[in-house]
């Protein structure tokens, strides 16, 4: 077996499946098995708009059809869409050594209790296709009020892994919320829908303001002794692939484009990007769950960009859930 920068990468750290194409995760677990394989609402997009896909989403259709005949068309819509993510989900799975992911709605980023009950209906949908919820983890915004549904999930023995999260309040408040994993965005979600979003750093270890975060955010949690895993998403190049590695996270989520960059290089050499030295933490003693999140409010409120970047993703996540939506409506209008 020759020596790729993703064999490097594997013998370094946990390497995820940022996809739910089951042609993505078998062509790279031939030598090694990913983790886990990580899910949002784009992902789910864009295997439900492939025409090689139609038939999870005509099976999704038909299963809502026969369960819930006398529903109304929108609360088929909405069953379908967590039926289709749990079947695409399915399909990933023998490739996978441990858990498959799924996102809460981004509609329900701002209510507790809407959260803890999708995350619940996901959890059975899964539970009812064979999967227990060992092999499960949910995916919800770090925001006020879901960071308080995953600590409510976690209590009742559903893995969390809290997304969109851009800063070290929020990376906080999800460990206390006993998390199992964090995904900080090493570069906010637009750059994904809007490719001239993304910015070129000459030096990317040394330059991208994300480095200092989730470097910050590592070295918080072991001064901390905190056990929930760090996992960096929203990577765009090898090159951050680089940059990210340096910092020794838990894990990464790579999508199936990076996957094939990095498996073909045989002559970058993992160590040869170092990461720089950062400041100790400061506020680690706050409770950022307290009073309803009331110190985690403050910190979005203390820091607009943060804000600016979840609005943001939210916005494109639920952009996707609608486009998604509409798929399902059109094939449930044909059968």
């Amino acid at each position: 077996m020759s020596v790729t920068l993703l064999t490097q990468l594997r013998e370094r750290l946990v390497v995820d499946v940022d996809s739910m194409d089951p042609a993505v995760a078998a062509n790279h677990s031939k030598d090694a098995r990913f983790c886990d394989m990580t899910s949002n609402q784009g992902i789910a997009l864009a295997e439900a708009s492939r025409p090689d896909r139609a038939r999870v989403l005509t099976a999704a259709c038909l299963k809502v059809k026969e369960s819930i005949p006398s529903g109304s068309l929108e609360e088929q819509v909405t069953t379908a869409l967590d039926i289709l993510t749990v079947l695409f989900a399915k399909e990933v799975l023998p490739y996978i050594e441990k858990r498959v992911h799924a996102q809460t709605s981004p509609s329900a980023a701002y209510d507790t209790k809407k959260t803890i009950a999708h995350a619940l209906r996901l959890v059975e949908e899964f539970e009812a296709n064979g999967i227990p919820r060992s092999k499960v983890c949910i995916k919800i915004p770090v925001t006020p009020e879901s960071v308080l549904a995953c600590r409510d999930l976690q209590k009742q023995g559903i893995n969390t892994l809290g997304t969109c999260l851009f800063n070290l309040p929020q990376a906080l408040a999800a460990s206390q919320a006993g998390c199992l994993y964090v995904a900080p965005y090493f570069n906010e979600l637009r750059v994904h829908v809007d490719a001239a979003t993304w910015k070129k750093y000459e030096n990317t270890v040394g330059q991208h303001p994300m480095i200092a975060v989730i470097g910050t955010i590592l070295k918080a949690y072991k001064t901390l002794g905190i056990a929930t895993l760090v996992m960096p998403a929203s990577i765009v190049t090898p090159d951050e692939i680089l940059a990210l590695a340096a910092l020794y996270p838990d894990h990464l989520t790579i999508s199936a484009k990076i996957l094939d960059l990095l498996a073909v290089d045989n002559t970058t050499q993992l160590d040869s990007v170092k990461a720089p030295a950062f400041s100790p933490p400061t506020g680690l003693d706050i409770d950022y769950l307290v009073d309803d999140a009331k110190a985690l409010k403050d910190a979005f409120a203390a820091d607009a960009e943060s804000a600016r970047k979840m609005a943001d993703a939210l916005k494109i996540f639920n952009d996707a859930e609608e486009q998604t939506k509409e798929l399902i409506r059109i094939q449930l209008s044909v059968l």
